[in-house]
């Protein structure tokens, strides 16, 4: 596990949630909103890219702030 600091409140090192990114793939009906297809990353279809952002997110657990995982393990590099 990485050393954490709130890069807003400073003052936060030790209460944050961990908040698991879980992407679903689909197509939507544009009329209605309703989901048509539920794809995998086995079965895209030509025109859908996978998803291709961070796996998690970090949330300080003072001051609410969510950002990636980077921004709070730099903070407690530069602040020892």
């Amino acid at each position: 596990m990485t050393r954490y600091l709130c890069p807003k409140c400073r003052t936060n090192r030790s209460r944050f949630n961990i908040i698991e990114q879980v992407a679903t793939s689909v197509k939507i009906d544009p009329q209605s909103g309703e989901i048509v297809e539920r794809y995998t990353n086995d079965n895209l279809d030509p025109f859908h890219i996978p998803y291709r952002g961070p796996q998690f997110r970090v949330q300080c657990g003072v001051c609410g702030l969510v950002e990636a995982e980077e921004r709070f393990a730099k903070s407690a590099e530069h602040q020892p």
